[in-house]
């Protein structure tokens, strides 16, 4: 037989070989096929073509929601198989390619490799490389799509919250902060309760054990400061809207305002109730713009149309009702469904806000004085009052859920003939043309090139008289009275000092009223500077609002900040204001902490039972001191309260500008005749008073 031929040879030589070595290095298969990438790698086209299968495989697998999405369990069809073939021979090819690896750093097969080219050693590198690549990229891939739909989640569910908030009624979304009294559910509500005229330290009275036991169960300063001037309609709308007066336009109980050129006046509703006296924003308005259902009773401005704005109840002004009625009223609206009740009526609903206004201390202090007999009564009255709306409070079990507030716009002065200023003694009436204010006096001249003209002359004819200031309101008005920046304020002003008081010849000749003895009306005022102790007034707090230890004292502050917290305490924004302060308030203490001063009780100012102008020796003066002394103690004591005697306070001279001439040349007997005859019947009239209080007497008007 012959041998074998040179190619047979190679056939039987390359048979030895094994399928490894050969799949590893076949020049022939180098020279065909080889296109300079390692077998291991796909084409560009390959990696499109394997992304949109494994988009395709994880969307034709997905069940139950996200899980199935990354799940394991997976249905394979059509090229789905053909993949997963390939996935598998790739997994098997790597596995030869580790094993060799293995061998080589183990030293076997050392021979076989020598079969290999570096070209060939250079390729398995590649592999490797490409391998790990494409595990980074297929994991990079996976946790960008899980971003993704997370991303997707999460944008899905603030659109949902979104769509919640704007489709959804205040009510519904409020439901969950509703406290419940067992028969009902409440939202967030406030009573607000203000007595006019109520002086701090009638607290001190023994006259007030509701407003006692009140203070000791929730918050309260020793006392609030008013705003200037402390009179009725600014302070009142002070507290609404926590504006200073000179902000909100309502500078006085009457003033002139000349843009408009028309007179306000606060007793005469078409002088008083358009909405163009009314600036920012009362609580009741700020209220019912935010869908906060409000009741005003009485609260001086709320019978105007502000701002265009329907309130949902506003009681008109009567200052004849009976305390009762008040009681009935506000416990009236308090048992009005709510909007989660059976019957809820939505032209009926229970309001959030009920402010109500109380007049009654003032008109007593006005008529009576505030150390008067009726004044007494009337103070007890009103505690009775709230005694009543707190006892309906208990009984509806909203102890607890409403909140009550109780404040007073100003405090109260004792008024005497002694203590008068009259008015045509500083300036001619006939060269003003309008005159604001009172007690306290506002001068417009006729001719605006007299104004400097006139200060300079009242400025003389008060110098010797202590008790009265006078002022521009351009140039030295006091800052801290806030009243210069509106052109509703005169530009010349005359203040008297606390228990002083101006009057023209119409309302009350000074002269001719000391000659007969008569007693000037009204018998109390207000109006004076802010913050003297016969000004201030109360602030009184409880419910879930005023979360503080039962008796908690505050420092002292001034009612503008007033509106604010009441804004907080059934939870609306603010409109702008002056005030700062804000819920939770913060407690300097305890009123009943031992190591506090006792409470100061600020003495009136002291009655000048003799004429100025009158003559005594002092060997008299000593020995009239007594029976002055004892009638003046008898009459404090029967009022409740010490007047300054007045051995303790000097006797000023009357001002030339008050005297206006020499006193009249009078016996020295006739002197003492007129001041017996003053005196007795200053005790008739207290004698008078004491019986008409515990009489039932008709009382006289007064003003607020």
């Amino acid at each position: 037989m012959s041998s074998p031929s040179h190619n047979e040879h190679h056939r039987v030589a390359s048979s030895d070989v094994s399928a490894d070595e050969c799949t590893l290095y076949d020049p022939e298969s180098d020279d065909d096929a080889y296109d300079d990438r390692p077998s291991g790698d796909l084409l560009e086209g390959d990696h499109d073509i394997l992304d949109s299968e494994d988009e395709r495989e994880i969307l034709l697998t997905q069940k139950d929601g996200i899980t199935g999405m990354f799940g394991q369990n997976r249905v394979k069809i059509g090229k789905l198989s053909q993949k997963a073939e390939m996935k598998k021979s790739r997994r098997g090819h790597n596995e030869e390619t580790s094993a060799l690896m293995y061998e080589m750093e183990e030293g076997i097969g050392h021979s076989s490799t020598s079969l290999r080219s570096s070209g060939s050693s250079e390729s398995d590198e590649q592999r490797l490389i490409a391998a790990k690549l494409q595990r980074k990229a297929n994991k990079a891939r996976l946790w960008r799509r899980i971003c993704i739909y997370i991303s997707i989640v999460v944008l899905f569910v603030v659109l949902l919250a979104t769509t919640y908030r704007l489709s959804t009624p205040k009510d519904v979304k409020d439901a969950a902060a509703m406290m419940s009294n067992g028969t009902s559910l409440f939202a967030a509500t406030t009573i607000l309760i203000s007595l006019d005229g109520f002086r701090a330290d009638f607290l001190y009275r023994n006259l007030t054990p509701t407003l006692n036991s009140f203070i000791q169960e929730g918050i309260s300063p020793k006392y609030m400061l008013p705003s200037f001037p402390s009179v009725t309609f600014p302070n009142h709308y002070t507290m609404a809207t926590g504006m200073y007066p000179e902000a909100h336009g309502v500078v006085g109980n009457t003033f002139w305002d000349p843009k408009l050129g028309k007179e306000f006046y606060y007793t005469d509703p078409d002088k008083s109730l358009q909405p163009f006296w009314w600036g920012g924003e009362p609580i009741w308005i700020t209220a019912e713009k935010q869908k906060v259902r409000a009741a005003v009773h009485m609260w001086p401005g709320s019978e105007a149309h502000i701002q265009d704005q329907k309130v949902t109840y506003v009681d008109k002004y009567n200052g004849s009702e009976l305390l009762q009625m008040k009681t009935d009223r506000i416990l009236g609206l308090l048992d009005l469904p709510g909007p989660k009740d059976i019957g809820a009526k939505a032209n009926i609903p229970r309001p959030q806000l009920i402010a109500a206004y109380v007049p009654n201390v003032d008109g007593d202090g006005h008529r009576f004085g505030p150390n008067s007999t009726e004044i007494r009564e009337t103070i007890s009255s009103v505690d009775k009052m709230l005694g009543g709306i707190l006892q309906g409070i208990h009984q509806r079990n909203l102890t607890n859920i409403v909140n009550v507030v109780v404040v007073s716009d100003h405090g109260m002065a004792t008024t005497d003939v002694s203590r008068l200023i009259q008015l045509e003694d500083l300036v001619d009436p006939a060269e003003l043309s309008h005159i604001d204010g009172w007690p306290l006096y506002g001068l417009r001249p006729k001719n605006p090139s007299d104004l400097r003209r006139l200060y300079e002359q009242i400025k003389e004819r008060t110098k010797n008289n202590p008790n009265v200031e006078v002022y521009l309101k351009d140039e030295n008005m006091p800052e801290r009275y806030h009243f210069s920046k509106n052109d509703r304020i005169a530009p010349l002003w005359i203040i008297p000092k606390t228990g002083w008081a101006i009057v023209d010849k119409n309302e009350f000749d000074i002269e001719t009223g000391k000659k007969n003895g008569d007693v000037y009306h009204p018998r109390g005022l207000h109006g004076y500077d802010h913050e003297h102790p016969l000004m201030r007034a109360i602030f009184v707090a409880r419910g879930p609002a005023f979360p503080h230890a039962p008796g908690s004292e505050i420092k002292p502050f001034q009612n503008i900040h007033l509106y604010n917290i009441i804004c907080d305490s059934i939870h609306i924004t603010p409109a702008p204001n002056s005030g700062t302060l804000r819920l939770p308030l913060t407690p300097s203490g305890l009123h009943n902490d031992s190591s506090h001063p006792p409470d100061a009780v600020p003495a009136d100012p002291p009655i000048h039972s003799l004429p100025h102008t009158l003559p005594v020796e002092p060997s008299l003066l000593a020995t009239m001191s007594i029976p002055i002394d004892s009638m003046s103690s008898i009459a404090a004591a029967a009022s409740g309260f010490e007047d300054t005697l007045l051995d303790d306070v000097p006797v000023r001279p009357t001002p030339p500008s008050v005297a206006g001439a020499a006193p009249p040349q009078e016996t020295q007997k006739e002197k003492w005749w007129e001041w017996l005859k003053h005196e007795a019947e200053d005790v008739g009239m207290w004698m008078e008073d004491f019986l008409r209080g515990h009489g039932g007497g008709k009382k006289e008007g007064g003003r607020r």
